[in-house]
């Protein structure tokens, strides 16, 4: 009922509230750039709207609330400095910008990295520990109910068990090469070196007393996302890229062609970054492992380098083959 009740007065607030151009590679549903979606300020100051607004203001500013340099140590969940914002774009509500609008209404559901059912707490704690480079929120913490409060207030209006347009990062045609890094670090000096640093670190946002954040993230290194988050896979990286960079590109618009996303993140992909302990325990049935898993062990008997860069049109059939012999659904 209390979950019902928050639903129905969250619904109430919102009824008040220089590379070859390329063409999209896919057709999303829906024509519209823009996701009609709730407006946080239109919430009214009460427990509930103070919540919310909590919840954007960890997503948009995360190092500056529980980032590695806060004054309180036992508030440093997050391991770097980055803001969850950096790869849920606008906030989370651009569409393939790896939003989080309608996916409250998705959890509890069945992950195949571990091999188990998990909560939508347990989702942003895999958010917490790979992409932020930092460690699990307790479930119980202001900060943990705040981001459920944030992803459910843009949940408002997704019926359970109905497709959600726009969710992931798209989907664009693979290679039937592997990716190349070499190619990719000439079309980085090229595309990206301006924003994101010689070295790919960025550039921190400066204040006279201490350093908060950054103004472009960092895409390697020491204060970047670890091995393994989801943004070091490459048809993640890749689609990522597609379709929302250089800033302010949209899936409508790519301004990179698919084979120069695909080499772009190949590159990025390949430099140095935080190394994650334990991940051999991901995915415990093999053969449900994504075909992009940089890191073994593998079912399917190619190697890393390929499961990293590609083509996976062959791992894919050799999956599809050891599930039919299994007997397990492809």
């Amino acid at each position: 009922m209390r979950r019902l009740a928050l639903a129905l007065s969250l619904s109430a607030a919102v009824a008040a509230a220089g590379l070859a151009l390329a063409q999209p590679a896919v057709t999303p549903h829906g024509p519209d750039r823009l996701l009609a979606v709730p407006e946080v300020g239109a919430l009214p100051d009460d427990e509930t709207g103070r919540l919310v607004r909590r919840g954007r203001d960890l997503v948009t500013a995360t190092y500056a609330h529980i980032g590695p340099e806060v004054p309180d140590p036992a508030k440093r969940f997050a391991g770097n400095n980055l803001a969850c914002g950096n790869c849920h774009l606008q906030a989370g509500t651009k569409k393939f910008g790896l939003p989080i609008y309608g996916l409250f209404e998705k959890f509890p559901q069945y992950s195949a990295r571990a091999g188990a059912e998990i909560t939508i707490e347990d989702r942003i704690d895999g958010c917490m520990t790979r992409s932020m480079n930092g460690r699990a929120l307790p479930a119980d913490s202001p900060e943990m109910k705040a981001f459920v409060a944030y992803v459910r207030f843009l949940s408002v209006g997704y019926p359970a068990g109905q497709p959600v347009s726009g969710l992931g990062t798209g989907s664009m045609p693979e290679l039937d090469r592997a990716a190349d890094p070499a190619r990719g670090k000439v079309l980085y000096a090229k595309a990206c070196l301006d924003c994101h640093n010689t070295d790919g670190q960025g550039l921190r946002r400066s204040l006279p007393t201490t350093d908060l954040g950054y103004m472009v993230p960092p895409l390697w290194g020491p204060d970047s996302f670890n091995d393994g988050a989801g943004m070091a896979r490459l048809i993640t990286a890749a689609n990522f890229l597609h379709f929302n960079m250089p800033h302010g590109t949209d899936y409508l618009d790519p301004q990179l062609s698919v084979e120069d996303a695909w080499d772009l993140a190949a590159f990025m992909i390949s430099q140095p970054r935080p190394r994650r302990a334990g991940l051999d325990k991901d995915f415990p049935d093999l053969l449900a492992k994504p075909v992009d898993t940089p890191y073994g062990p593998y079912a399917d008997g190619f190697s890393e380098r390929q499961h990293t860069f590609g083509p996976f049109g062959p791992i894919r059939d050799a999956i599809a083959r050891l599930k039919a012999a299994k007997g397990a659904p492809n």
